[in-house]
């Protein structure tokens, strides 16, 4: 086992509080992952059934309109994406960009489903842990929804064209 895997793992909040045992488990069962500078970790509409704890790198999070991709965040090392996947299987609602070299945990659905078999609580806990995040991430999206609603040239600077 990767012992910096585990490290990032703790210091994350979709794992926070979770046991040493489960996070073993979950970096003995997830891949890494390496994608370089301008390629995909996936794209919007693929098919989604994993999430990615980023290691090393930057992301940025795409969001296509009429051809065009649009930036809606920028993540760094210890952040992860793709978990409304594990929350709500179906299509990528975005695209995942490697803008610098990356290596990423990704951890299935499948990966999930084994802890659940193992530690029903610990399963559970880290799909609240899931909720908390998608919930402090809808709270931005809505307060940034709200600035360019009252202000629009401010809020319009937030949001960046991206051409591939």
């Amino acid at each position: 086992m990767n012992q910096n895997h585990l490290i990032l793992l703790q210091a994350m909040p979709i794992f926070g509080a979770t046991t040493a045992a489960t996070l073993e488990f979950l970096c003995s069962a997830s891949s890494e992952v390496e994608v370089p500078k301008g390629q995909y970790f996936f794209h919007e509409n693929d098919e989604a059934q994993s999430m990615f704890v980023l290691e090393t790198g930057e992301i940025s999070i795409l969001k296509d309109w009429q051809g065009s991709d649009f930036v809606l965040r920028y993540l760094g090392a210890g952040d992860c994406f793709g978990e409304m996947s594990l929350v709500e299987p179906g299509r990528r609602s975005a695209s995942a960009l490697a803008v610098a070299h990356c290596t990423a945990l990704e951890i299935t659905a499948q990966d999930l489903f084994e802890l659940y078999s193992r530690d029903l609580e610990q399963f559970t806990l880290i799909y609240m842990n899931i909720a908390r995040e998608l919930s402090r991430r809808l709270r931005d999206s809505d307060r940034r929804y709200f600035e360019m609603k009252v202000e629009p040239r401010h809020a319009e600077q937030e949001w960046t064209y991206h051409s591939v």
